[in-house]
């Protein structure tokens, strides 16, 4: 690990750079606002006076991991087109950004769940929440995605989304066993959206891919 002076500028912001790196690093239990002070070269007092305490700075990297997804899924979903398409497009983004920042996805998960998370955060929560909730809606729209409460639907797709992310995480999977696992969970959650009897297309595989989840298994078991 590296020590940066900090010299001008935003402290919060460095403050936040620097935790963000600590928790990829070390993980959130290195967290201190002591040794980031110490990390940036100013008074081990300077950081209180932009977070209280390691709480508070958890929360703030939490709602920064949030506005960054939002803002990744916002971009990815677009505008228009097959429904299985947007999802395909909002799900590869997500898998994306929760294997590239695995620690901070962790965090942004616990710290929502704390009594003490700000509204901030949870507005934040709430906002990407929203977007895959729309996506539902416009599904229904369009006869593409089975009638009922939307939170009924959005909820499975979700967690099933969520948790193929954690797996490709823990289990190490390679960027083409990711993609290719990611296709057959993308079509098992297309079928679980279809009204039924519905002839909804699938989103297609990226080119070249194979079955992607049982050529991990065999990997595994070798």
């Amino acid at each position: 690990m590296h020590t940066r002076r900090y010299h001008h500028g935003d402290l919060r912001a460095a403050l936040l750079a620097r935790a963000e790196e600590t928790l990829r690093e070390r993980g959130p239990g290195a967290l201190s606002l002591r040794e980031l002070a110490r990390d940036l070269g100013v008074s081990h007092a300077a950081p209180s006076r932009h977070f209280k305490d390691k709480q508070a700075l958890l929360d703030a990297l939490a709602l920064a991991g949030f506005d960054r997804l939002v803002e990744v899924l916002t971009g990815a979903r677009g505008a228009g087109g097959a429904f299985s398409d947007r999802l395909a497009a909002l799900a590869r983004a997500y898998v994306d950004f929760a294997t590239a920042n695995a620690e901070l996805l962790d965090l942004m998960f616990a710290v929502k769940h704390d009594p003490a998370a700000s509204l901030a955060l949870l507005e934040a929560v709430q906002r990407a929440v929203a977007l895959a909730e729309e996506l539902i809606a416009d599904g229904q729209r369009t006869g593409e995605v089975r009638q009922g409460p939307v939170d009924r639907i959005s909820a499975p797709v979700f967690t099933t989304l969520h948790g193929f992310a954690g797996l490709a995480v823990s289990c190490r999977y390679s960027a083409e066993e990711t993609a290719a696992g990611l296709d057959d969970v993308l079509a098992y959650m297309v079928r679980g959206c279809a009204p039924e009897g519905g002839g909804v297309p699938l989103p297609e595989p990226r080119p070249g891919r194979g079955t992607g989840l049982g050529r991990v298994d065999q990997r595994q078991e070798s």
